[in-house]
């Protein structure tokens, strides 16, 4: 049990900001969730009244903070290859594998790339989560960008609010889209299966956008790019259209194999035992060049042996 007692002025340049956002901004060393939980349990008092996360704060501000941590287990450092497609004094990407857990949880508390990342450089025990801003499911691929500094964790985070950094994705879908398009609706847990995502009116605006690649006789390669980023958005919005990406445990299961098809697409499709989901690019404003960067990550075997098969069969 360590006791916390912190208190602030809110500067000029963060007047008007939500009270968690602003937290988050000034003690970057917790977790956004973190400092929501103390607001909620009443442990966070500007100017000696309490309020909610959502309050707007003024310049000028007194922010107290007094909670307790408890029993807080340390994150470790683990000996796990990176595939590191760049780094710099800022910023890292990687290109994450399937089956790799982004950060500690429930089920999960070793063997994550937040354990990797801290055994890649020892620095990353200063930011939250070893610099972790944005996720991938357990078992989509793709490129990662974690920042290396307070300064660009921030500006990075201020950024992905923002909706300013860009993410692109390459997905295989069962059925033939006619044309690419946009799905905006929302999305929340999934009423009964908690485990689940759903679209459902107490969700949370998404926004989805894809463009066909190429069609095949029963699926389709798509370029989707998020325009939000929730929870299994991009494999909730297909399943919602009736396109499931193809392998998905969660959403696609329902979805049998078609009949006719070449022995070798079969045996693929039978085989791929995860979503057919990769993380392809990232682009984004460098926190100290100021410039516009692209990163993108090659796509992984899997989905290349899925891409032959289905040339195949055409």
């Amino acid at each position: 049990m360590k006791k916390i007692e912190l208190e602030t002025i809110v500067p000029k340049e963060l007047e008007g900001k939500r009270l968690d956002l602003v937290l988050s901004q000034l003690f970057p060393k917790y977790s956004r969730s973190k400092i929501q939980s103390w607001i909620k349990a009443g442990e966070v008092a500007v100017n000696n009244l309490s309020c909610k996360q959502r309050n707007p704060v003024n310049c000028g501000d007194i922010i107290k903070i007094n909670t307790t941590l408890r029993n807080i287990v340390k994150d470790q450092a683990e000996p796990i290859e990176l595939n590191v497609i760049h780094e710099d004094n800022e910023i890292i990407v990687i290109n994450k594998p399937a089956g790799l857990v982004v950060h500690p949880g429930a089920g999960n508390q070793v063997h994550t790339l937040v354990n990797a990342l801290l055994n890649f450089d020892k620095k990353l025990e200063c930011l939250p989560r070893a610099g972790v801003i944005h996720r991938l499911d357990k078992d989509t691929t793709g490129v990662m960008l974690i920042p290396r500094t307070i300064e660009s964790h921030k500006f990075l985070v201020k950024e992905l609010g923002q909706r300013n950094i860009k993410r692109s994705y390459r997905a295989i879908i069962c059925g033939q889209l006619i044309a690419g398009g946009t799905i905006e609706n929302k999305i929340g847990r999934h009423p009964t299966r908690r485990i689940k995502m759903a679209v459902t009116s107490k969700g949370k605006l998404a926004t989805t956008h894809f463009k066909i690649i190429k069609k095949y006789q029963h699926y389709t390669y798509l370029n989707v790019q998020l325009g939000t980023g929730r929870t299994h958005q991009i494999r909730v919005h297909m399943n919602s259209i009736k396109h499931p990406i193809i392998g998905d445990p969660l959403y696609g299961k329902s979805i049998s194999i078609k009949k006719g098809i070449h022995p070798s697409l079969r045996e693929c499709i039978r085989n791929f035992k995860r979503q057919a989901l990769h993380a392809y690019n990232l682009e984004f404003i460098h926190p100290t060049q100021k410039k516009m960067v692209s990163y993108k990550a090659e796509l992984p075997d899997d989905m290349k042996n899925l891409i032959e098969a289905l040339e195949i069969d055409e």
